[in-house]
């Protein structure tokens, strides 16, 4: 089996030092795993970062599209009648299109989180009637699901042009 090229090589970014409270540590773990895949996202060349590399048909710019889906139905209430159809980016979409909406996303859901104190109060929805989780099983669902699609996009990239790290 050949040894991966060593070339795309970038060092590791270590987990955040974050404050001692339960909210700064949760933030600034999501925060951190938000920034680990958009620079995985981020100058991925086209076609490769739209071609799925693995038989399930997941691509690189499919997963950071998908998570801006994620943090609108978790943080902001948006509704999502077709996830499936949530892990492909629109062919018209440019990498940097999605990047930007990704990154937008986030700065509205961090604004949301911003005026929650209580990690035990839900969600504000501004759906009246919608049930809502508690900030803190927001907070740790999106720190799950941004790690876990941070780990495919890890491979993908790897896949794409050689680049590791994060």
């Amino acid at each position: 089996m050949p040894i991966a090229s060593r070339r795309g090589r970038r060092g590791d970014t270590p987990p955040p030092r974050t404050g001692s409270s339960e909210t700064e540590i949760l933030r600034g773990f999501l925060d951190y795993l938000r920034n680990s895949i958009v620079a995985k996202v981020d100058g991925a060349p086209e076609p490769q970062v739209r071609t799925a590399k693995v038989p399930s048909g997941t691509n690189l710019l499919g997963l950071l599209n998908h998570l801006a889906f994620v943090e609108r139905a978790t943080f902001l209430g948006d509704k999502v009648t077709d996830w499936q159809a949530t892990f492909r980016a629109a062919p018209a979409d440019s990498v940097a299109d999605v990047v930007a909406r990704y990154r937008k996303t986030v700065e509205r859901a961090n604004e949301v989180l911003d005026g929650c104190a209580d990690l035990g109060a839900p969600v504000p929805r501004p759906r009246p009637g919608s049930p809502a989780p508690s900030i803190r099983w927001a907070l740790t669902h999106m720190i799950e699901e941004t790690g876990r699609h941070a780990g495919h996009a890890d491979i993908l990239r790897e896949l794409i042009d050689g680049e590791t790290g994060r």
